[in-house]
């Protein structure tokens, strides 16, 4: 099925500031900023405020988040929510954070808290912006900002419209071997490019409480790659081919649109000429991949999956790494969490 370019840039990486490298976080910028004094820089001590930041979603990425937040200099967590408050109360004590509630808008409205993040499922995201947006709090959201593009729009406003930072969770762009293959682009190491490769494979599907409500494959999984599209590539894609197939778990073909799918494949045609491809699946028999190529006019740099050790192991049947690779996101991007998380404070204090 053809999607529109627009739809797929604007309700998944739902990013503005895609193409700068420092590496660039997806910053929804707002016209004009004024750091609260919580957040100025002390002029007689020199000194860095605290950032206090409130989490919401004390689920699997909710404590990947708060472990990045509690690894982070001069940012504290100061209360997180969970509809299970049982939830919101082991991840307080495991954070050293004060305060847990069930509700989020308790975390929302919460006059200590500078900036919100998100971390509740999919379908709750646009709600949860703009009641930060109606509240004054900066929000770092994980992907996607909304499963509707009329949705993501208005949220986007509202943020902006408050003159708040609005960042979505997009960690590839902080992962040192996507840094490195930018930088290949810009240095033109390669030359111009030509093409762009990228694959995801996840080593196992998630439930089907999880991708019911989640979007879909384009929304929730290949987000990430068609986000790294635009970053590796500098531009805004101008047509994209997508297709859909369920191969791994028949259970979720009963679901609306991309829900029903576990693995899909997208072809993108950029202004520049460049072709980028991407292909995602929910499970792969051998773990968790992630590869990235760029072939270039001079060469190719190509990126491949992160293992926790360089032993090799030498065999007559077999001569490779001799363990898996990491295993999920959890491993591999657990450094580009905190990077990303400094970089989303620091545009609080310094942008």
């Amino acid at each position: 099925m053809r999607i529109s370019a627009l739809l797929l840039l604007l309700a998944a990486p739902a990013a503005t500031s895609a193409f700068t490298f420092t590496p660039a976080p997806s910053l929804a910028r707002s016209r004009s900023f004024a750091p609260s004094s919580t957040l100025r820089m002390n002029a007689e001590s020199a000194e860095v405020k605290e950032i206090k930041v409130g989490v919401i979603g004390c689920g699997r990425i909710g404590l990947v988040h708060l472990g990045a937040i509690t690894k982070a200099p001069n940012v504290k967590p100061v209360i997180v929510s969970n509809p299970t408050v049982s939830k919101a109360e082991a991840a307080a004590k495991q954070y050293g954070v004060d305060r847990f509630s069930s509700d989020a808008m308790d975390v929302i409205t919460d006059p200590e808290v500078d900036a919100v993040w998100i971390c509740s499922p999919s379908q709750f995201h646009a709600d949860q912006i703009k009641a930060c947006a109606a509240n004054g709090k900066h929000v770092f959201c994980e992907k996607p900002i909304a499963t509707d593009l009329a949705e993501t729009v208005e949220a986007i406003n509202e943020m902006n419209e408050a003159g708040l930072k609005l960042m979505i969770g997009l960690q590839r762009r902080f992962d040192q071997n996507f840094i490195r293959v930018k930088k290949a682009i810009i240095d033109k190491e390669v030359g111009d490019t030509i093409m762009v490769k990228l694959c995801s494979r996840d080593p196992a599907p998630p439930p089907f409480e999880y991708v019911k409500g989640g979007g879909g494959i384009f929304n929730d999984m290949a987000v990430h790659d068609l986000d790294m599209t635009r970053f590796l590539v500098g531009e805004d894609p101008i047509d994209i081919l997508s297709v859909g197939s369920c191969h791994i778990d028949k259970s979720i073909e009963v679901l609306d649109g991309s829900e029903a799918f576990d693995t899909a494949a997208c072809i993108l045609r950029y202004p520049n000429g460049v072709q980028a491809m991407v292909d995602v699946c929910r499970q792969s028999s051998y773990g968790y991949d992630q590869r990235a190529e760029v072939l270039g006019t001079k060469g190719m740099i190509a990126t491949d999956n992160v293992y926790p050790n360089t032993a090799r192991l030498f065999k007559t049947d077999f001569t490779g790494n001799a363990d898996m690779p990491y295993d999920f996101f959890l491993q591999r991007y657990n450094e580009a969490y905190v990077t990303e998380t400094i970089a989303f404070c620091e545009s609080l204090v310094n942008d």
